[in-house]
């Protein structure tokens, strides 16, 4: 008996979606852990006796939003990914962009706060150059989300926000430091 070939489902069986969002959840939270490690004593070192913006909310804000925020570009992403047998070729390029994005993400963190005792100001001003191209990396990815599925591009705005307000802060930093 032979089996009649049918269409591919549009969607993975929920098992399987729920192991790739866990993934997606943890490879963000892995982006996270970087980043806290290259603060852990940089906040209160360093950080703490530096010249800052007077829009710099308290160290307290960043740790919750972060989290709010890996979690929401994890979501999206996954939602891209449940796309990819209608749009394959859209679906991998708009995680090659997320992807791009994270790493960017990724970097800045330990060039702002792990490089600074090190390189001094060199340290900050490489981070604005990192976090703008984040910045443009994170609009792109939202465009190439957009072609695929919309809401994932829509959930990433406040991501974008939070970033180019970020990048208020790290020029400012460089500036006055």
């Amino acid at each position: 008996m032979t089996a009649i070939a049918g269409p591919r489902p549009a969607h993975p069986g929920p098992l399987r979606s729920a192991l790739v969002l866990l993934a997606f959840l943890a490879i963000s939270f892995a982006v996270a852990a970087l980043g806290g490690t290259a603060t852990a004593g940089n906040v209160e070192g360093w950080y703490a006796d530096a010249d800052k913006a007077f829009w710099t909310p308290p160290n307290a804000v960043f740790g919750p939003v972060w989290t709010v925020l890996y979690t929401v570009m994890s979501v999206s992403a996954w939602l891209v990914w449940r796309e990819r047998s209608r749009e394959p070729r859209l679906v991998r390029r708009a995680l090659a962009a997320y992807v791009a994005q994270l790493v960017l993400n990724a970097i800045w963190t330990p060039v702002f706060f792990g490089l600074y005792p090190l390189l001094g100001s060199a340290a900050l001003w490489a981070a604005l150059g990192i976090i703008l191209l984040l910045d443009a990396a994170i609009l792109v990815t939202m465009l190439r989300f957009w072609e695929v599925r919309r809401v994932s591009a829509v959930i990433l705005i406040p991501y974008w926000a939070w970033a180019l307000y970020a990048t208020t802060l790290t020029w400012a930093l460089a500036a006055m430091n």
